[in-house]
């Protein structure tokens, strides 16, 4: 299934701006230890504005790391290079990233729409709402919390499952349902 992205705010220039600083930010980690820090002076004024962002690394084809941000908390562009920095030494499903994997890493950035609650009635109303590949979706209940990103939807094309495996990251059971079970969606504009 094809990613639909429903917004384009960057031009191509503010694209390879962004993953140029991603990728310098994973550089600079290697050599240092800790992520890069652009002068946001330096940049238009874009570039300043708080959004959230998620970085994901995938190494032929297969997930390296993916770490980022559901609230709009720094600069577009800081968030990027921490979330990057995030992605490549700090995703605890995987070893940091190394000095001979740079060349074979793809990055991918996300850039986050606020979130929107969804009103529903019951589990097959919600389900009935979503929109595959569009839709990011972050769920919460019971103190546990999970997002999966527009992306998900290339691997799980189905609704159903879509949910039912956004609870499972949630630490919440595959059949759980409650009247209190909160869900928002976001939408992305991809940039790789």
């Amino acid at each position: 299934m094809e990613h639909t992205s429903l917004s384009n705010e960057y031009n191509e220039k503010e694209r390879k701006i962004l993953l140029d600083w991603a990728k310098a930010s994973i550089e600079f980690g290697l050599e240092t230890g800790r992520p890069i820090s652009p002068d946001l002076s330096q940049f238009p004024e874009k570039f300043s504005e708080l959004r959230a962002t998620f970085v994901t690394l995938e190494k032929h084809k297969q997930l390296r790391g993916c770490i980022g941000t559901l609230e709009a908390i720094r600069p577009l562009l800081e968030d990027v290079t921490q979330n990057a920095f995030a992605a490549a030494f700090n995703d605890p499903r995987f070893p940091p990233v190394q000095q001979n994997e740079l060349e074979d890493l793809a990055i991918h950035i996300s850039i986050l729409s606020l979130a929107k609650p969804i009103t529903f009635t019951s589990e097959q109303d919600l389900i009935a709402q979503l929109r595959p590949g569009i839709d990011g979706l972050i769920i919460e209940d019971k103190g546990r919390r999970g997002t999966f990103l527009p992306s998900v939807w290339e691997s799980l094309t189905d609704p159903e499952d879509f949910l039912a495996h956004l609870k499972l990251k949630a630490g919440l059971p595959r059949a759980y349902w409650s009247d209190s079970i909160k869900i928002y969606r976001y939408t992305t504009e991809m940039i790789e």
